[in-house]
């Protein structure tokens, strides 16, 4: 199930004396906001800390947070209700409300925060999957630094990298060959399996002269082989270049354990 608040940062009083850093003139005359309004530098983080607080209880059990966006999860549909219920009484008694046309609910699948979202799994959603097969090659440095930030975002699906950075903008047949490479990956992107605490982990690492990567897996049980959990991968350093085939896959497995 997903919720999505209404007009939540206004529920965010400004402290008193502080309006006047708030001032705005128009041509019906000069204002000062009373609550937190859109596009001040720390409300996001000021938000996600008062709905931290208020949620506190189901955080980590039942629910996950990001800002005005709320997924609640259970493991049966009678658990589900009871959770549901909890969590908009909560929100009642602290005067949040939600838009009733953006929630979804007792939805097996939901869309979140860019990832579909499966009972045990997560997956890019297919609309994001389109966008980067569709995208356009990049003409300039910054059309091209815009399409690597969107990718960087699910580099967790990819099970490769690039074979090394482009230190000057200058489109070859290799580069094109790259980027066409990056995108059919996240055309295929494999599925990856939501972690179960019960059951072991297995990380898998390699390395070569340029760069780490690791796998996390996990048995499912009886239900077949070893499942992608998540991929890590990244660039190495003029200095970790210099370290030897062990100490490369040792910085590997230490890098996938902190990611």
């Amino acid at each position: 199930m997903k919720l999505d608040l209404r007009s939540a940062y206004k529920f965010i009083g400004i402290k008193e004396g502080d309006e006047w850093k708030t001032a705005f003139s128009t041509s019906t005359g000069h204002y000062d906001y009373l609550v937190q309004p859109y596009g001040l530098a720390m409300a996001l983080s000021i938000f996600q800390a008062y709905i931290n607080e208020v949620l506190r209880e189901f955080l980590g059990r039942s629910v996950v947070a990001y800002i005005d966006d709320i997924w609640i999860y259970s493991p049966s549909r009678n658990q589900h209700v009871r959770d549901v219920w909890a969590m908009l009484q909560t929100l009642l008694e602290n005067h949040l409300y939600c838009k009733a046309e953006k929630c979804e609910f007792h939805h097996k699948e939901v869309d979140f925060l860019g990832y579909a979202i499966q009972q045990g799994s997560v997956s890019m959603q297919p609309g994001k999957v389109e966008a980067v097969k569709m995208w356009p090659r990049p003409l300039t440095r910054k059309a091209l630094q815009h399409f690597l930030s969107f990718a960087n975002f699910y580099r967790r699906f990819i099970t490769d990298q690039l074979r090394g950075p482009v230190q000057r903008f200058k489109w070859t047949q290799e580069v094109n060959k790259a980027l066409e490479e990056l995108k059919n990956a996240f055309a295929t992107t494999p599925i990856l399996q939501q972690p179960d605490p019960e059951r072991p982990f297995v990380m898998e690492v390699d390395a070569s002269d340029m760069g780490v990567g690791a796998v996390l897996w996990q048995h499912p049980g009886e239900r077949g082989g070893l499942r992608p959990i998540a991929y890590f991968s990244r660039k190495l350093s003029s200095a970790e270049r210099n370290y030897g085939v062990g100490d490369r896959e040792l910085l590997a497995m230490k890098l996938a354990f902190e990611e």
